[in-house]
């Protein structure tokens, strides 16, 4: 069992870090949460008041003293889903003010698995920077972008489609959503 760390900032798309936690721990890994203040009120706005109900533990944004925030902290990855273009900036310029981030840091300076997945549109020069900037030294980007081969019928489908994504980065197998070469002829239903 690895154990992964999941963040969630103030972007809408809770759901998105709903359905990582949910596949974690149905794959059986270990999963910390750590939110940021806005993503708590965003989560709850959403419906999803009871994320941390998902994580086996929940990190104060503030505990610097975790053992997330040292190279020597032991946990295999993390994705921060969704992740606002705050955040993503914080990380590409090295300003580790949370938890959150500095987790990110660590992971980015031990180059262990980091998965950022954005939740904005339109995109400007600034935040494109920063995406490549954090590409350059390991950051595996996946915005929220659902693809529709797999013939979703459910919301959780779609978000699936990336929450799949999100976990090959991290190193986790999974089936959530067929292979592309499986799934191409529609099926009937």
């Amino acid at each position: 069992m690895s154990k992964f760390l999941v963040g969630v900032t103030g972007a809408s798309g809770t759901i998105y870090a709903s359905r990582l936690l949910y596949h974690l721990k149905r794959l059986n890994h270990s999963t910390s949460l750590v939110m940021t203040e806005t993503a708590k009120q965003v989560a709850a706005y959403e419906g999803f008041s009871d994320l941390s109900n998902f994580a086996d533990e929940t990190l104060s944004i503030n505990d610097f003293f975790s053992s997330v925030a040292s190279g020597n902290g032991n946990f295999q990855g993390m994705a921060i889903l969704p992740c606002s273009m705050g955040t993503l900036g914080k990380l590409a310029s090295g300003i580790a003010d949370n938890l959150l981030v500095r987790a990110a840091d660590v992971c980015l300076k031990e180059k262990r698995s980091l998965v950022l997945v954005p939740r904005e549109m339109p995109l400007h020069a600034i935040h494109l920077e920063n995406m490549l900037k954090l590409s350059k030294i390991g950051a595996c980007i996946i915005p929220a972008t659902p693809h529709f081969y797999a013939f979703p019928k459910t919301i959780e489908d779609l978000v699936d489609s990336v929450v799949s994504k999100v976990l090959t980065h991290l190193g986790v197998p999974n089936d959530i959503v067929p292979v592309w070469g499986d799934s191409h002829v529609k099926k009937d239903s």
